[in-house]
């Protein structure tokens, strides 16, 4: 499951709204990449794939692909808006290591 925070459901309506994106919800996903060998990916999508595992918290439908839930399993899904910059903000607890700014990391 993938769970998602109070703030980072405002902050994904209200970009969706800004974007006229109502009706979709959030795809999240990992791709090879970063400084630490695993990026993070965030969209707004409103088509499901074949391999696609949907879940719901917190009123917001969350969809990840079959390989990339093996890396998110138990993440959570936050927004900052503090001093190292503003966005979306993946909590994985099965992270061995990530960067400094927090978008690759390494299990």
């Amino acid at each position: 499951m993938i769970k998602v925070t109070d703030i980072a459901k405002k902050q994904a309506i209200r970009l969706m709204e800004d974007e006229n994106k109502e009706g979709f919800f959030i795809r999240v996903g990992v791709q090879g990449g970063g400084c630490s060998g695993l990026m993070y990916q965030l969209t707004f999508d409103n088509e499901m794939k074949e391999d696609d595992k949907e879940f719901f918290d917190n009123d917001i439908k969350v969809v990840v692909d079959k390989k990339s839930f093996l890396y998110l399993i138990g993440t959570t899904l936050d927004f900052s808006g503090g001093l190292n910059g503003k966005g979306f903000v993946f909590q994985n607890p099965n992270a061995d290591r990530t960067c400094g700014c927090g978008e690759s990391f390494s299990v």
